[in-house]
């Protein structure tokens, strides 16, 4: 009998032990939360690096696209943030690893549009080690091991360099459950002598090695011309209100004239991210605003609301933000579907080699692969 009692209390230890790992390391997120996808992207803005940085600016919306079609199991929309450093600048205080934050995590993609096409080249040296940590330390990346946490860091020089040891840093992104991606501007063999490749394989992530002066290539379509006018509609649905509405008004026309500058494809690639559930505006549109919290509608001041507004009654203003709503749900379901067609199209006439070796590509080969182990799918 104590032998029989000896067992059975082994095997109940044995149990809670099992219960207690699956619980530390199984996804866990509130079931009325959906699932995040939470980016920083860490780019070198030494002298060498405008390609890459051109790159970014002109590929931006086609990522923030792939992002935006990733589903959950329950089939709702993951949650996106992305944040944004720079690293390798002279004109960066030395004091702090020449490098800062850009943007912090943020689900507003004109803010992380306006800071990319706000960056410069300069220097420098490249301490990549002390940016990773720095963002792992500063940025607010959630608990949750349900949710997908990237970083993407691009570079040229050794990733040794720095006081701040990478594989220090990589250890702590581990830690948070933090997937570190390495994109080499240069041949994958120098890459990997100079540790990019080790530095991505200390999280399990990947490593990759681009040309970073590439030019992004366009497929005009015939659903571009559509596309774009529809975009035009789609801004006349925005109502702003607050203290900084109207600029953030203006700045939301800035970006589309920003992505414009690269061609009519990549105006209609910001026009489709700004048709999915990845582009709110909450802080600033009462449309977007009223889906958290109606009450806003009412709330907001008459000096700080578009001049057909500053005279309208609480219900007026109600009717008014649903009419508004109700034309974005329609233009935005338009572009959506001329999108479907539109990709069709890319798939049919891109040239076989303009899809390798450039910053998009590397970023949605890795997060297509890492998704899959959160039960993402796309």
């Amino acid at each position: 009998m104590k032998t029989a009692n000896t067992t059975f209390r082994k095997s109940l230890l044995l149990l809670a032990f099992v219960f207690m790992l699956n619980s530390a390391f199984a996804p866990s997120r509130d079931a009325k939360e959906p699932q995040s996808i939470m980016l920083a992207i860490l780019l070198d803005t030494s002298n060498s690096m405008d390609g890459l940085i051109d790159q970014a600016k002109s590929q931006l919306w086609k990522i923030v696209n792939e992002l935006a079609s990733a589903k959950c199991t329950d089939g709702r929309k993951p949650s996106i943030k992305i944040a944004l450093y720079e690293y390798g600048n002279d004109n960066l205080p030395a004091s702090e690893g020449y490098l800062r934050m850009v943007s912090p995590l943020t689900d507003d993609l004109d803010l992380i549009s306006e800071k990319l096409f706000a960056l410069r080249t300069n220097g420098g040296s490249e301490f990549c080690g002390q940016v990773i940590n720095t963002s792992l330390k500063q940025l607010n990346w959630s608990d949750s091991r349900a949710d997908l946490k990237m970083i993407f860091i691009a570079g040229n020089e050794p990733f040794t360099q720095g006081t701040v040891s990478y594989r220090a840093a990589c250890g702590l992104a581990k830690e948070k459950d933090v997937v570190v991606n390495t994109i080499h501007c240069g041949s994958f063999d120098e890459g990997i002598r100079g540790s990019w490749k080790d530095g991505a394989d200390l999280t399990g992530g990947n490593y990759m090695s681009i040309e970073q002066d590439r030019k992004t290539v366009y497929v005009p379509t015939p659903y571009d011309d559509r596309i774009s006018a529809l975009n035009e509609e789609l801004n006349k649905t925005y109502v702003y209100y607050g203290e900084s509405g109207e600029k953030k008004r203006e700045a939301q026309a800035t970006q589309d004239s920003n992505a414009a500058s690269y061609g009519q494809s990549n105006k209609v690639e910001r026009a489709v991210s700004k048709s999915s559930h990845a582009y709110r505006n909450s802080s600033w549109d009462l449309v977007d605003a009223a889906k958290e919290d109606e009450s806003v509608i009412v709330k907001a001041k008459p000096e700080e609301l578009p001049a057909e507004m500053k005279n309208m009654n609480g219900e007026q203003r109600k009717a008014y933000v649903k009419q508004k709503a109700d034309e974005r749900a329609k233009i935005q379901s338009e572009i959506q579907g001329l999108n479907k067609k539109r990709q069709e199209y890319i798939a049919k006439n891109t040239p076989a080699e303009a899809a390798d070796n450039m910053l998009d590509a590397a970023m949605l080969k890795a997060i297509r692969e890492k998704a899959r182990v959160k039960n993402l799918s796309f």
